[in-house]
C-alpha cells in the first residue's frame, strides 16, 4: 500500500514538473535544479565550463519564453546567489556568454530584476 502511494505521488509530481516545464514557466526549485550543476564550477572556476552546467543554463534560459518568466529566473538566480556561500560572481556573471548563451544581463546579487525585459 506504501508502495502505491509513493508511486502515484512520484507520477503526480512528474505530471506537475512536465506541464510547467511544457508551459515554459518553471518555478525556482526546478530553476535550481537545472543550473545545480554548475554550483561546483562557480565555487571553483576552471578553465571551461562542465557540459552538465552549460546544458541546465541553456535550459533554464531558454525555457523563458516571457518578461514574466525571465524576471522570475532572474530573482530565483539572484536570491540562490545570495544564499550559497563561496561563489566566485565574476563566474557567474560570465556563465551564460561561456556556455554559448546570449543573456542581455549580468546574474548578480544587485541585478535590479525589474529591469530583466528582454
Amino acid at each position: 500500500m506504501a508502495t502505491s502511494i509513493m508511486v502515484t505521488s512520484l507520477a503526480m509530481i512528474c505530471l506537475v514538473l512536465s506541464a510547467s516545464l511544457a508551459n515554459g514557466a518553471q518555478s525556482c526549485g526546478q530553476v535550481q535544479l537545472t543550473v545545480a550543476p554548475c554550483i561546483g564550477y562557480l565555487r571553483r572556476p576552471g578553465p571551461s565550463v562542465p557540459a552538465p552546467c552549460c546544458n541546465g543554463v541553456r535550459t533554464v534560459f531558454n525555457l523563458a519564453k516571457t518578461v514574466s518568466d525571465r524576471q522570475a529566473n532572474c530573482r530565483c538566480l539572484k536570491s540562490t546567489s545570495l544564499s550559497l556561500p563561496g561563489l566566485n560572481l565574476p563566474a557567474l556573471a560570465d556563465l551564460p556568454r561561456k556556455c554559448g548563451v546570449n543573456v542581455p544581463y549580468k546574474v548578480s546579487p544587485t541585478i535590479d530584476c525589474n529591469k530583466v525585459t528582454y
